[in-house]
């Protein structure tokens, strides 16, 4: 929403916005000049002629009566979003349950390396461009969320489908209908670009497909970590390969490379071009971001809140600590908890050091059968923290010099993490 935005009052209309606390993504709106008011009132809509809403909006949210009784228009984050996507010759939309920010913003590094003029909407801080990147009008890249079937009111030129995964179920009604869902995503563009080791994208007509391990047009051979940061030679069909190296950390990440360089190959770009970009790549706050250190040992935040996710920054993470490894999960919305609560006892119970911290709700009510509580009472090796003081208190007693602690989840837990750090330095 924050990047939207700032898209259009770089386009001079004047933006207004509410949210319920201030944080950073408000701090950045102000001080660019964007009227943000905290808290949900009528009054916030005053002298407003149009009003977009994120999906997390309720139907009695004041401000949208407001402007419903007012007779105002009504759009829909993803209305709006596909509605801007027309002022820019190719748009790109990328998909997936997991991966799509870092993808997105790396398919905006590699474009804007291969033709230098690729504007890009992201679902997080981009090191270097933040969540909206103006840089002209040829490519447009954006992140197409499944989250209540947005995706599917874009218009791609190109559709990305990075994986598929049973996500968002309490939308959809179950996991055939979301899979469904994917599919008509990738078949609605002119291309799709598909990742080949998924089941369900494998199965898609594809103008290219990626993978790691397997048959594809695009792949990395010959795989090196180094400290947990990946290098590759990056080959496209019967191309001589092209040497690419990563600066973020994880296997994973090599997934979201070679889409973003299949992109670039579909445009017809030289593969050292798109090599280029996915070296400029810096990284997204909150993926798998050092916030500082505590004892002596890192600690690090990662925003993954899905099983899949969870253990890909546990990998990263082994990875990188020569230590042990330390890790607090916030479990993100009751009902995902709930219904993947299996997956999540699974992939947590592998982590010898482990914390679980309350439940950030979103826009959801308790529900315990999906609370943090009941995961950390099936975990044989959890603790459980309602405060970030308990937080804080178990990490400065148990972490020593060599050590790593993750912190998870994609709730508030990032910003008690970094209150936990700030607190140390008075």
């Amino acid at each position: 929403m924050s990047a939207l935005a700032f898209c259009l009052a770089g386009r001079g209309y004047t933006v207004t916005g509410s949210d319920l606390a201030p944080n950073e993504y408000t701090a950045r709106l102000e001080r660019a000049g964007v009227r943000v008011a905290y808290g949900h009132a009528a009054a916030n809509v005053a002298g407003a002629e149009a009003v977009v809403v994120s999906s997390a909006v309720s139907e009695n949210n004041a401000e949208l009566a407001a402007a419903r009784a007012h007779g105002l228009r009504v759009f829909g984050r993803a209305e709006l979003l596909a509605l801007l996507a027309e002022d820019y010759g190719h748009v790109v939309c990328v998909a997936g349950c997991h991966g799509k920010t870092t993808a997105t913003a790396m398919c905006a590094h590699v474009l804007n390396a291969c033709a230098g003029s690729c504007s890009a909407h992201i679902g997080g801080l981009d090191l270097d461009y933040g969540n909206f990147y103006d840089a002209g009008k040829k490519f447009f890249v954006t992140e197409a969320c499944e989250y209540k079937a947005n995706f599917l009111k874009l218009r791609p030129e190109v559709a990305v489908l990075l994986n598929t995964d049973a996500d968002h179920l309490e939308s959809y009604g179950g996991e055939e209908q979301l899979l469904a869902a994917y599919e008509r995503f990738a078949r609605s563009a002119k291309a799709a670009i598909v990742c080949a080791e998924d089941r369900i994208a494998a199965r898609i007509p594809a103008a290219l497909t990626f993978a790691v391990a397997g048959d594809a047009d695009v792949t990395a051979e010959n795989l090196r970590s180094a400290g947990g940061r990946y290098s590759f030679s990056l080959r496209v069909c019967d191309a001589p390969p092209v040497r690419a190296a990563l600066n973020v950390y994880g296997r994973h990440n090599v997934y979201n490379a070679l889409a973003a360089a299949a992109v670039a190959a579909y445009y017809g770009y030289p593969l050292a071009f798109a090599a280029e970009g996915l070296r400029a790549f810096r990284g997204i706050a909150r993926r798998f971001e050092k916030l500082g250190t505590l004892n002596g040992a890192a600690v690090i935040a990662d925003y993954a809140h899905h099983p899949r996710e969870i253990a890909a920054a546990l990998s990263a993470a082994r990875e990188l600590c020569g230590g042990r490894l330390f890790a607090v999960f916030q479990p993100h919305t009751y009902s995902r908890t709930r219904l993947l609560f299996s997956s999540f006892v699974s992939v947590l119970s592998s982590v010898e050091n482990l914390m679980i911290y309350k439940t950030y709700p979103a826009r959801e009510y308790f529900d315990a059968a999906g609370s943090a509580l009941t995961l950390a009472e099936s975990l044989p090796n959890a603790l459980y923290a309602e405060r970030v003081r308990e937080m804080e208190i178990y990490l400065r007693c148990s972490l020593r010099q060599g050590d790593l602690a993750l912190i998870l989840g994609a709730g508030d837990i990032y910003y008690a993490a970094k209150q936990m750090l700030r607190a140390q330095k008075k």
